[in-house]
């Protein structure tokens, strides 16, 4: 388990394509993940899973069996898992203290799975159950965002296969503690699938084995924390663009794409822009957190998720700013997501929001700060403004993404706000503090940097990173995040011109302390005018022609609108 740390405006129109998300109607309603955890499931660390699953795509089913290793935080008599009802749960074993498995009572409860454990298990205590299970699990209805299995067909009626979980749960295909607070250490993944198919999948391919029956079996293990959701499944009759790239700490990272045999020659084009985005990561971020395994990528019957080191990859295209902004979202997330983790969906701007925020560093870097403010505002437009972007109590991914019951999604606002959010943070504390803010929240040392062991994944909070912002500039600056990001309404800029007065105020929920400055351009000159009350008085000659906050670097009701 991780540690727990307390031109171009039609640039623009191309966010939609990444999340594609804000003012859609899902019809759907994804299997709801995450949320409070049941005191059974509090009681326990997951430590490691072992997956060992046959694929039918014939069927579209599954049979395995999983083991899960847990250490106990407080007594349990039972292990209690989550496990969508689709599937059929043959027998579960329990392992003794010798290391021997026995078959032990269990009991379904809804999708909750209760492992008879024989007896009080005592805080510390090392425990595993093993699995046995199959049936066809769900298929998804619109992937990735209400998710399952995807049963697609490649041009020569080929199977292609993936998972996309994110919303729903990895308890749709596999027993496991449905919560992203929870990581393994470690997992394994042993998936026999028929011939020619391939697997790509999550961390090292440690080896493939052909058997006689028509089927090869494939080998994945784990050796970093994953979160549920990011564990992957991806079979097709793959071909592979394979290199290395050389990191910033100069270790070699192999780098493969996994693409549709009649992609081949488009993902040639693309593949080396991927290399790209990496080193931009790198040199903002740090180092690429899975080193020791792999970055890779693999085409899929969907838009795309940030699995962890296998980039689900779905749409072959760039934008008018000249370049690939799924890629460059998706692979954002090994740091915003992977390496840095929301403890609970309430926080799940800090993966979301950052990444956007990324892109538009990225245009920056690309095309200058003109570039930076033009991506930002189709990124401002896309706010709804219809929930806390990270609420203090306990979320589930349905109740953070959804807005009931019309299931209209809702997380426009984790994404676009959460990145405009960042755009104020630097307008307030300067480009140089929030770089460094950056680069400290994704490493908060040196020495965590060189770490390739898993030591360098952890879990954190929105208060995580106010209290480094804070470190890192000096300033009390709870008031900015008590605004903009446990209220789901933004301030208002109240102003009145009387004569030669210009007033400005601001107003904002329950009268809420909000000092930020403003910029204010009179006759074409800019200056920047402080608010220590939330409000101040500017001199301005009576015909002189004046903008308030011309560039937009303070988000307030009606930007964008």
């Amino acid at each position: 388990m991780k540690p727990f740390l307390s031109p171009l405006i039609t640039v623009l129109l191309l966010l939609i394509h990444i999340p594609l998300l804000g003012q859609r109607y899902l019809g759907y309603r994804p299997t709801d993940s995450g949320g409070p955890l049941m005191p059974e499931q509090a009681a326990y660390d997951v430590r490691f899973y072992d997956l060992n699953l046959r694929v039918n795509p014939q069927e579209k089913s599954i049979a395995g069996r999983a083991v899960v290793q847990v250490t106990m935080v407080h007594p349990l008599d039972y292990l209690v898992l989550d496990l969508d009802q689709r599937l059929q749960v043959i027998r579960v074993e329990r392992q003794e203290r010798t290391g021997a498995f026995t078959d032990t009572p269990f009991e379904r409860r809804g999708n909750k799975l209760w492992c008879q454990l024989h007896g009080t298990r005592q805080p510390g205590e090392r425990v595993a159950v093993r699995v046995h299970y199959q049936g066809r699990p769900k298929e998804a209805p619109a992937p990735p965002w209400v998710g399952g299995f995807t049963w697609a067909t490649t041009a020569d009626g080929s199977p292609w296969i993936a998972t996309s979980m994110q919303f729903d749960g990895a308890d749709l295909w596999w027993p496991c503690k449905d919560h992203p607070s929870d990581e393994p250490d470690s997992l394994a993944l042993t998936v026999t699938i028929p011939k020619p198919l391939i697997l790509a999948s999550n961390g090292v391919l440690r080896k493939v084995t052909e058997n006689r029956d028509g089927t090869r079996t494939f080998y994945w293990f784990v050796s970093n924390p994953i979160n549920n959701y990011n564990v992957a499944l991806n079979i097709a009759p793959y071909r592979t663009l394979d290199t290395t790239y050389t990191s910033v700490t100069g270790e070699t990272i192999p780098v493969t794409f996994y693409v549709l045999p009649e992609s081949y020659s488009t993902a040639r084009d693309f593949f080396p822009e991927f290399l790209q985005h990496l080193a931009f990561y790198e040199k903002l971020l740090g180092p690429y957190p899975f080193r020791k395994e792999k970055y890779s990528v693999a085409q899929t019957p969907h838009l795309g998720m940030e699995h962890q080191t296998v980039i689900a990859y779905g749409r072959f295209e760039r934008g008018p700013q000249g370049f690939d902004v799924l890629h460059h979202h998706e692979l954002g997330h090994e740091w915003w997501g992977n390496l840095v983790t929301a403890f609970d969906w309430r926080d799940f701007w800090l993966h979301e929001g950052f990444c956007i925020y990324m892109q538009a560093l990225y245009s920056e870097e690309l095309h200058g700060e003109k570039g930076y403010h033009e991506y930002l505002k189709g990124v401002r437009s896309r706010i709804r403004n219809l929930i806390p972007l990270a609420p203090r109590e306990s979320r589930s991914a349905v109740q953070q993404y959804m807005i009931a019951p019309e299931y209209l999604e809702s997380d426009g606002d984790i994404y676009h706000k959460g990145a405009i959010v960042l755009h104020a943070l630097r307008y307030l504390i300067g480009k140089e503090a929030l770089l460094k803010a950056l680069r400290r929240f994704a490493y908060p040392t040196p020495e965590l940097e060189r770490v390739t062991d898993g030591r360098q994944c952890r879990f954190a909070t929105t208060d995580d990173f106010l209290f480094l912002v804070e470190s890192i500039t000096g300033r009390d600056l709870d008031w900015f995040f008590e605004v903009y990001v446990r209220q789901p309404v933004p301030p208002r800029l109240i102003v009145d011109r009387e004569g030669r007065q210009l007033h400005l105020r601001w107003q904002t929920p329950r009268n809420l302390p909000f000092p930020m400055p403003v910029d204010v351009q009179i006759d074409g000159k800019r200056q920047r005018v402080e608010m220590p009350e939330g409000q101040a008085t500017v001199t301005v000659p009576e015909t002189a022609e004046v903008v308030i906050d011309p560039e937009l670097w303070v988000y307030k009701w009606g930007d964008g609108k």
